[in-house]
């Protein structure tokens, strides 16, 4: 697996920060979060155990985009971390073979 990361400095990851917390306020998001449902495991869990995710991280060139947040319950979240989507399945599939 090759792993990528693009150089983002701090103001650009502050900012994209605040344009996340401006969309949390939205419309957009509160219907994204009105079903409860993690967008990673699919689980139930209420609007207020979701958190805001960007499928593509800060720190590895991610945007603050429509495009980009996703809701995930705070487990799928916190286990995510930083990766890449394509590192995101190679994980969940090593984790399903070693029942991590």
């Amino acid at each position: 697996m090759a792993i990528y990361f693009e150089m983002v400095s701090d103001e650009d990851i502050k900012r994209e920060r605040e344009k996340a917390r401006r969309l949390r306020r939205t419309h957009w998001w509160n219907s994204r979060i009105d079903k409860g449902i993690c967008h990673y495991c699919n689980h139930q869990v209420g609007r207020e155990n979701l958190t805001m995710d960007h499928v593509v991280p800060l720190v590895r060139g991610g945007k603050s985009k429509k495009g980009n947040l996703v809701p995930a319950c705070k487990e799928c979240n916190n286990r995510k971390k930083s990766l890449l989507p394509v590192e995101w399945e190679e994980y969940l599939e090593a984790s399903a073979h070693f029942n991590l």
